[in-house]
């Protein structure tokens, strides 16, 4: 446990009110000494008494030790993990309010970049447990192997009383070990029991490990990465696993490296807008179907009209094809990866389906390499779906190739704010803005937002 460093003074308790829920889901108040107060657990309206900790940008992080005064909004959290956990921070919120917040995260992006009065369309929400993406990191630990999401730093069950005080453990490597999920497909959750325990037994884990697996047509593909090499008896114990839990693929990796197949079962394989492609172990996949076909429906009503089956569409960040083979339905795609495995995937799928004369897939690092303005000629219209991280390198190059349509899916309404003001700053207006709530229950927002010159 660490002990926070800061004047007595600061760790006085006090009450407040909190005035708004902020953009990582806390709730936000003001000390009597003006100072900002970032809560967890806490909601519009409500009276808590918060402790200061630690400096947090421009405020302090403050856990609260009890609710005061409870919202109307204030429901019972579904999941035994809330508050613990970090891939949930808002269960807390009542529907309403929580989709209301949800698509203000786009509106305050959006106008921040300059567009002002932005005109945001009904939010599309994913239900619960249909996630099929899971990304879990596991660590061994004396009582055995804890598998899970990290736990939220800032949470308020991560907050003990020690000597008098509100301090939290440190948070590197704090996972918080899952018994239930319900953001998580069924068919993912229910591998979580059996995989911890043959973790434990791997003598490859020595210290820590991680997990993806994707729900594909067929069964869940899987990707384990561990921190020391796998022996032979490691290998016999993941081939038995794979085959119990009828999985399509179990691949292997050290924490930094290319992934091997220890065992394929069936043809890892995934159907996207119609079209069969195999994607490489731990692909980029939407994180829910119905989460897909939201973005797909929003970026297909982005393009011209009307649009000749010749035209042409630039996609950036295209990975294995989620959002070009919807676009091939209606025109020409040249598309860009950086993943080379990604690009040999989508490359593959569109040659077997037939469509080489209709998407050409080129293999780029966009953020080191951006396609430069002079390439854009020809192009009715840019997409993209860049990282976490944004698109800030190509974006500059998109602006100043003047493309007439530029069709952005964000999964970070920060970064959306820092690109979306190229586009309103090389004279772009906005014509569409569509969020879609596909990581029910977080502070991220996946959206889609259409510009014109």
């Amino acid at each position: 446990m660490r002990r926070p460093v800061f004047p007595p003074s600061a760790a006085e308790p006090v009450d407040v009110r909190i005035e708004l829920v902020g953009a990582e889901g806390d709730g936000i108040a003001t000390a009597p000494d003006g100072a900002t107060l970032y809560i967890p657990d806490a909601l519009p309206d409500e009276l808590v008494r918060a402790e200061k900790l630690r400096r947090q940008g421009d405020g302090w992080f403050a856990p609260h030790s009890g609710v005061l005064r409870t919202s109307e909004a204030r429901v019972s959290a579904p999941c035994a993990h809330f508050g613990a956990c970090g891939g949930c921070v808002l269960q807390h919120w009542r529907d309403a309010e929580y989709r209301a917040w949800k698509s203000n995260l786009l509106d305050a992006a959006l106008r921040r970049a300059g567009f002002a009065d932005p005109k945001i369309e009904p939010i599309q929400v994913t239900p619960p447990r249909s996630r099929r993406r899971m990304d879990l990191a596991a660590r061994r630990t004396p009582q055995g192997v804890v598998l899970g999401l990290h736990r939220r730093a800032s949470g308020p069950s991560s907050a003990q009383r020690i000597d008098g005080r509100v301090t939290v453990p440190d948070s590197p490597g704090t996972i918080c070990d899952l018994t239930e999920c319900h953001v998580l497909d069924p068919a993912l959750f229910a591998l979580v029991a059996p995989l911890r325990s043959v973790l434990t037994r791997l003598q490859s884990l020595r210290r820590q490990a991680s997990v993806i697996a994707n729900l594909l047509d067929h069964g869940v593909d899987l990707l384990l990465r561990t921190d020391a090499a796998l022996d032979r008896a490691d290998r016999e114990r993941l081939i038995d696993f794979a085959r119990s839990h009828r999985l399509v693929r179990l691949s292997t990796a050290p924490m930094q490296g290319e992934a091997e197949p220890v065992v394929v079962l069936q043809p890892p394989r995934i159907t996207l807008s119609g079209i069969t492609v195999e994607p490489p172990p731990g692909a980029f996949l939407q994180a829910s179907r119905e989460g897909e076909t939201a973005i797909l429906q929003a970026v297909l009503a982005g393009l011209p009209e009307p649009m000749p089956a010749r035209a042409r569409v630039a996609e950036f960040y295209a990975g294995s094809g989620s959002i070009t083979f919807a676009l091939a339905q209606r025109v020409r795609v040249t598309t860009w990866e950086g993943d080379s495995a990604a690009a040999a995937a989508l490359r593959q799928a569109a040659n077997r389906a037939g469509l080489a004369g209709r998407v050409a897939v080129a293999q780029r690092d966009l953020a080191r390499q951006p396609v430069p303005a002079g390439e854009f000629s020809g192009f009715a219209s840019v997409v993209l779906d860049p990282p976490f991280a944004g698109a800030a390198a190509q974006m500059a190059q998109i602006a100043a190739a003047k493309s007439p349509r530029v069709i952005y899916v964000s999964c970070n309404p920060a970064v959306l704010a820092r690109d979306a003001r190229v586009m309103h700053d090389a004279g772009y207006t906005l014509l569409a803005a569509t969020p879609v709530d596909q990581f029910l229950w977080s502070a991220r927002l996946e959206s889609v937002v259409t510009f014109a010159r």
